[in-house]
């Protein structure tokens, strides 16, 4: 009886342990360790990328001309870095910017028929023809020298014949070599005709090696003179297409003679272009007459970008082109970033070697650790986004890139449901929810280049609005319930809305524009504030004391819709009122153009109005017992909750088939703002009529709902690259894991950002008042040289 006891004692000890280690390892999941893990992958990653840098080198040339894949609708995706997808157009502009600019335009393709193929290719792109309907494809006579050339252009382009290096390969190169302009760039390469001539014997080898030398001093003297040198390796072939004269032709050949290239070329000057091979074998492989139109147009693009990103500066273009040169304004905030970073490092320092450790921090302590943090953050952007330190790669849509992860979303967001403390109406879980799933979705619109599809993007800016019209409905409430509506609260929700934009702004020489977000929702919500505190201020209060004040604020909203009708009835009244100086800078592009914020402006001028006009709907009705929120039953009977139930479906039905049938974004975004109330309020109404359902919400979502503003700004530089128009690379080769380690390290960075937000707050907007204006007159007074600068005044 004893020994049972004890063994049932042993295993209830075993069963105890094992459920406070258990429980010990839970507690070990979250924020502070999760950020310490991303942490330690940031200082990885740079480690693995300083030793690929200094191994390979950091030429992103290189990496255009050495490899890559197909990805999406079969489009060419360089290894590392961002290809443009140069028009006729683009390609034009360039030739022409750089002759402007003194350059020579000088093109040579000197090799065989494979040279020539590429050669017509190239002046298909370039040639001002007719319409591409119209045109007739351009043929060459085979085995012969063409010359293009375009006065008006200034650019010239040549093809030499010659399927050996032979004495008229060698004597071209030696005669550009003494020229004082030589030709800005040749692309070379044969070897076919040789493997076939002897039959790919060593004899062959040993030949085309030898006279291959002769090239390299010639090379290197042109690489001085600024002439880019591309040997071309052979394509990988399909043996079982080749017509009988390529009898001989085999890819064990092909490969010993490329081998043999790269041998020769490897301490010379000359690039060698061997993304050819992957380009020609992942659509089956050369036939031996022609090379596929795919591949033949990618090799144009290949050439284009290599010619021109450095000097045209697409946002989509990385490859080939220059990081970014530093402002003076970039400069003296990364000297005060470092000098954060310093103070930081060294207060840490002293309270870790003293006896403070065990006291409370000060808030000077605390002001100077959130300063140096938010710069180490501030520095990690800038290294992922205006550097070529990471590498990043093109965004290509394809349905199940962008489906897959908005299942597995939502499938997350589902399990983590749970119940709710509150039944009110819109509650703040909810809201939080409904923030948090919808900024899901744009991200996965953002970083899949979903906009590309018609429909899709019709229903995301359906959320767009959505988040307007909520963040009106959010502040209407507050106001109307609270009585903290002074220059403290506006100060604190212009702070929360805009530190990280203008941190960017700063660190990343970027327009306060570029982030759209932020200028539009500090406006809309300047707009609502004032019609709520202006005289007569309408409150709860007030409306209890005075009935009448519904009517002034009925009145109130009848004039901040006149104000926004008359500004959207004349475009040129709009740009007078916000090109005005010194707040133009607020509202216009890089080019100094307002017609980005006409338009994301007049997209969703009535959506937080909407939220407004609903959240007074609202507390109407929750005073007057229309609806009853204050338990987890439904919010009326059965018959009035089916027949709102069904009016909502319809709703959504009706605004969810009309942005499939639009027939284009023109049209949809004129009804867009006159109709987008629509499926919002058909949502919220589902979401909660049911007491059920109003009373559950999904953890997962409001978790990342309450870092929406965060996230939706971070995104543009450490999650996707190239201010968002591409992807950052930390795992080449491997995207799912890639996205998967990038979207860790983005989202610990936005929580982050977050918290310091809220720890460096009651600094900058303290409790009062008059020290509030202070600190914003001095934040004036440091943007006044940055506004002359960039001639604010």
């Amino acid at each position: 009886m004893t020994e049972e006891n004890d063994g049932s004692s042993e295993f209830l000890l075993w069963e105890e342990e094992r459920q406070e280690k258990s429980v010990e390892i839970v507690k070990q999941i979250n924020a502070k360790n999760a950020k310490y893990i991303a942490c330690g992958l940031v200082i990885g990653f740079i480690l693995y990328h300083g030793i690929v840098h200094v191994r390979y080198g950091t030429d992103s040339c290189k990496w255009l001309l050495s490899g890559g894949k197909y990805k999406g609708d079969m489009e060419w995706q360089p290894y590392g870095c961002m290809m443009h997808q140069y028009s006729q157009l683009d390609t034009r502009r360039c030739i022409r910017a750089l002759a402007f600019l003194g350059r020579h335009n000088h093109f040579v393709f000197v090799g065989d028929n494979r040279i020539l193929e590429i050669y017509t290719a190239f002046l298909e792109h370039l040639m001002e023809r007719k319409p591409f309907e119209e045109r007739q494809p351009l043929t060459l006579l085979p085995k012969s020298n063409h010359t293009f050339s375009d006065t008006q252009l200034r650019v010239t382009v040549d093809f030499i014949w010659s399927p050996y290096i032979s004495k008229v390969m060698v004597d071209n190169f030696r005669n550009w070599m003494e020229q004082l302009e030589p030709p800005s760039l040749i692309v070379t390469g044969c070897g076919i005709e040789t493997i076939q001539k002897t039959n790919g014997s060593k004899r062959g080898i040993k030949e085309f090696t030898f006279n291959l030398t002769k090239l390299a001093r010639p090379i290197d003297l042109l690489s001085k003179k600024k002439s880019r040198v591309l040997w071309m390796l052979l394509e990988p072939v399909n043996e079982e297409k080749l017509p009988k004269q390529w009898a001989s032709l085999s890819n064990r050949a092909i490969d010993q003679y490329n081998w043999a290239a790269r041998e020769v070329l490897y301490h010379s000057k000359a690039q060698v272009w061997s993304s050819t091979r992957a380009l020609v074998s992942g659509l089956g492989g050369w036939d031996g007459l022609t090379i596929p139109p795919k591949a033949l147009k990618h090799h144009t693009q290949i050439l284009a970008n290599l010619h021109c990103n450095d000097h045209m500066a697409f946002n989509d273009g990385t490859c080939c082109s220059s990081p970014e040169r530093t402002t003076i304004i970039q400069r003296l905030t990364y000297s005060a970033v470092a000098v954060c970073c310093l103070l930081g490092l060294l207060v840490a320092i002293r309270r870790k070697r003293t006896k403070m450790k065990m006291d409370p921090p000060t808030k000077a302590y605390t002001l100077i650790v959130s300063l140096a943090k938010m710069s180490v953050i501030m520095a990690y952007f800038y290294l992922c986004d205006r550097t070529n330190f990471f590498m990043k790669e093109n965004k290509y849509y394809s349905p199940i890139s962008f489906w897959l992860p908005l299942g597995y979303v939502f499938a997350l967001g589902i399990f983590f449901t749970e119940d709710s403390r509150y039944t009110k109406f819109l509650h703040r879980d909810q809201t939080d929810e409904w923030k948090g799933w919808m900024q899901l979705v744009l991200l996965i619109y953002n970083m899949t280049g979903a906009s590309a599809n018609l429909h899709i993007r019709n229903h995301v800016q359906i959320l767009v609005s959505a988040y307007f019209f909520l963040s009106g409905y959010c502040h209407f409430y507050y106001l109307w319930h609270r009585q903290d509506a002074g220059i403290v609260r506006f100060f604190q929700v212009i702070f929360r809305f805009n530190l990280l934009p203008v941190l960017l702004c700063m660190c990343m020489n970027r327009p306060y524009q570029f982030y759209a977000f932020a200028p539009l929702i500090s406006f809309w919500f300047l707009f609502v504030y004032l019609v709520l505190i202006l005289p007569p201020r309408v409150s709860a209060l007030s409306v209890e004391a005075n009935p009448l004040h519904y009517l002034y604020l009925v009145l109130k909203l009848v004039g901040l819709f006149s104000l926004i009708i008359i500004l959207f009835m004349s475009e040129v009244f709009f740009e007078k009122v916000f090109v005005m100086r010194p707040w133009k800078a607020l509202f216009v592009s890089v080019d100094d153009d307002i017609h980005d914020w006409w338009v994301r402006w007049k997209m969703n001028r009535y959506s937080m109005c909407y939220g407004v006009i609903f959240g007074l709907a609202l507390i109407t009705g929750q005073r007057y017992g229309i609806i009853d929120d204050s338990n987890h039953s439904n919010l009326m009977s059965k018959r009035p909750a089916l027949a709102v139930t069904f009016l909502s479906l319809v709703g959504l039905a009706a605004a969810s088939g009309y942005a499939f049938i639009c027939p284009n974004s023109t049209d949809c975004d004129e009804v867009h703002s006159y109709s987008t109330f629509v499926p919002i309020v058909s949502y919220i109404v589902l979401r909660n009529v049911n007491g059920t359902l109003r009373s559950r919400f999904s953890s997962l979502f409001a978790w990342f709902g309450k870092i929406s503003i965060e996230l939706c700004f971070c995104q543009y530089h450490i999650w996707m690259a190239a201010d968002a128009h591409g992807v950052l690379v930390f795992v080449p080769g491997y995207p799912v894991l890639n996205v998967l380690i990038t979207t860790f390290i983005f989202v610990c960075a936005a929580h982050e950002i977050h918290k310091l937000t809220y720890v460096l707050l009651p600094y900058a907007v303290p409790s009062d008042w008059r020290k509030v204006l202070r600190n914003f007159f001095i934040f004036l007074c440091l943007l006044v040289p940055i506004g002359i600068h960039d001639g604010m005044f």
